[in-house]
């Protein structure tokens, strides 16, 4: 595998208040990593600064062997197409008034990708692929007439339209039932494996995080203090802020 992305010393404040704090993180192609950790641990924001939606203050992001800060404008947009976000709250990322099909194929509309029948054929296979199936029965629905399980699938599925190389799902099971969190846990397994595509996941939830990727970083107040093979992590936490967040996933204390 070949690294896609590169984290140097990554440090982010808000209006002089440091949210991260030298955050190194390296993702190879096809490659699963997990961001763990409680509210405000700065997770979220070091993925907001990878799609470049927040600033660093300091360190580099490459993305495919280029500096996103150095690279021009229109190669850095060229190389932020290469990378999707899912957010947290299918409710609220999905336009209420938008057609299924429609809100699929935006992405593809906004970079001028295709013809427009291109663009409902291209929507109609992501759905496929996140297993909305028959495409056709969902296409034509309004985010209000699904479950939210496949709101949340239709925002995969938008994020995938464009072919991206790295998926940034922040918190993506949040507000899901237990059932639920696992399907798309297995479906962000799924389609790393299945689309060789390299997949950040962002999550307080540190059990789902050991079953859907394939190495784990744990941070608190802003800074990595563990790092490892998800499942060596799960089983023997060797931080204390670790041991924690198994205890709080195992239901142990």
């Amino acid at each position: 595998m070949s690294i896609l992305l590169e984290v140097e010393s990554l440090s982010v404040a808000f209006d002089g208040a440091p949210a991260v704090s030298d955050v190194n993180l390296l993702v190879s192609t096809g490659e699963s990593i997990a961001l763990v950790g409680g509210s405000g641990a700065g997770k979220s924001t070091v993925a907001r600064a990878i799609a470049g939606l927040v600033p660093p203050t300091s360190g580099r992001i490459v993305f495919d062997g280029i500096d996103l800060a150095t690279a021009s404008r229109r190669t850095g947009r060229a190389l932020r197409r290469g990378m999707h976000m899912v957010f947290q709250d299918p409710y609220a990322s999905l336009p209420p008034g938008m057609r299924v099909g429609n809100i699929v194929a935006e992405p593809m509309v906004i970079h001028r990708i295709g013809t427009r029948s291109g663009q409902r054929d291209a929507a109609l296979d992501a759905l496929e692929s996140v297993r909305l199936t028959p495409a056709a029965d969902f296409v034509d629905r309004y985010p209000h007439e699904l479950s939210g399980g496949q709101r949340q699938r239709v925002a995969f599925a938008r994020a995938l339209v464009t072919r991206p190389r790295l998926l940034l799902a922040d918190e993506p099971t949040s507000g899901l039932d237990a059932s639920l969190r696992i399907e798309i846990v297995d479906l962000m397994s799924e389609l790393a494996r299945t689309q060789d595509l390299a997949v950040l996941h962002i999550t307080h939830d540190l059990a789902l995080a050991a079953r859907s990727c394939d190495t784990v970083m744990v941070m608190q107040d802003g800074r990595v203090v563990e790092k490892g093979d998800s499942a060596e992590v799960f089983t023997a936490p060797s931080h204390q802020y670790t041991a924690a967040l198994v205890a709080a996933a195992t239901g142990t204390h």
